[in-house]
């Protein structure tokens, strides 16, 4: 068996978010739906930057961000994930190495540019995100490193992703290559709008492919069709070894046969900014799942983060996640 070199390998879309302040005018004025994700075309995105206010360029992407979170709490991480050979794919690829994230998938040489996602943030704290995926949703089964998934304890796949035919073909060949060697793999819902795009296609996976799932609220409902969170508690029993299931200012809910544990969330002084909150939430779990650590503590951890993401703008870290984590561990 391949010997392990990371704790957690993210496979997703490498993006780099474009964050703007904005009110509720603005959204109206421009026709966007609030508070959800929203696939535009180029442009469109073109559009929006130049609309948008004065903006941070922060490298993203949902699984990206998770995988940043864990080498930040001191675990080893890597990413797949496909850019081009642009300015954007040049910024992105060195924020994550930089982070000290394993990456080197190599950027497409032709074809649509890396993505973008414009992400407007209200002062409720609300974001409302535009996402032009570019490059990010060419990724084949090609991109997956056999040898990289085979070394790592968890493979970690986004729900965003999962819509082009090929960039599912990547995420059922990085599942079986974990699962021959032992690993594990866990997912994202990532978004309802990704759910009600995929519920069969995603139960499919759950059930066959997955041990750990990551879904706020309004995702589980989605994927089980039902009106209340105690009904989706019950579906989602059984279907994967664990559930971490979050639901903002209530905490999560960790599910593992019938071992239930009632996460609080962690106290945060204002809400900033929402971006990132589910991303980092997975990425304490799963550092604390990789390191073998009880499920009420890998919660905890969890919460942890997600409490420092919502406290600034961008779904990167600014303070030490190692440093914030000795206070639960």
């Amino acid at each position: 068996m391949t010997a392990v070199r990371y704790d957690v390998l993210g496979i997703g879309n490498a993006i780099v978010d474009v964050l703007a302040r904005a009110d509720d005018a603005f959204l109206a004025q421009e026709g966007l739906e609030k508070g959800i994700m929203t696939l535009i075309d180029g442009p469109r995105a073109e559009s929006l930057y130049r609309a948008m206010g004065p903006a941070r360029e922060i490298s993203g992407g949902s699984a990206a961000n998770t995988i940043v979170g864990v080498g930040m709490f001191g675990g080893k991480g890597a990413f797949i994930g496909l850019v081009r050979n642009d300015q954007l794919g040049g910024i992105f690829r060195h924020d994550i190495r930089a982070s000290g994230v394993d990456f080197e998938t190599p950027p497409a040489l032709e074809g649509p540019p890396t993505a973008r996602c414009m992400v407007f943030v209200t002062p409720d704290a609300e974001r409302t995100m535009n996402t032009y995926l570019g490059a990010a949703v060419h990724l084949s089964p090609e991109e997956i490193d056999e040898e990289r998934v085979a070394a790592s304890k968890i493979t970690y796949l986004e729900g965003y992703l999962w819509d082009a035919p090929p960039a599912k073909e990547a995420y059922l060949k990085a599942a079986k290559i974990a699962h021959a060697n032992g690993r594990e793999v866990a997912l994202s819902l990532s978004d309802p709008f990704c759910v009600d795009r995929h519920r069969a296609s995603f139960l499919d996976l759950v059930a066959g492919h997955v041990d750990l799932l990551f879904a706020n609220e309004d995702e589980l409902l989605s994927l089980y069709e039902v009106g209340s969170f105690d009904e989706a508690l019950q579906r989602v029993r059984g279907h994967c070894k664990v559930a971490a299931l979050t639901r903002s200012e209530k905490g999560a809910v960790i599910l593992s046969g019938e071992e239930i544990h009632v996460i609080d969330a962690a106290p945060v002084e204002k809400v900033v900014d929402t971006t990132g909150a589910g991303d980092l939430f997975a990425a304490g779990f799963l550092y604390g799942y990789s390191k073998g650590l009880g499920l009420d503590l890998c919660g905890r951890l969890g919460a942890l983060a997600a409490a420092e993401i919502i406290s600034h703008y961008g779904a990167r870290p600014e303070a030490d996640l190692a440093e914030l984590a000795k206070a639960v561990l």
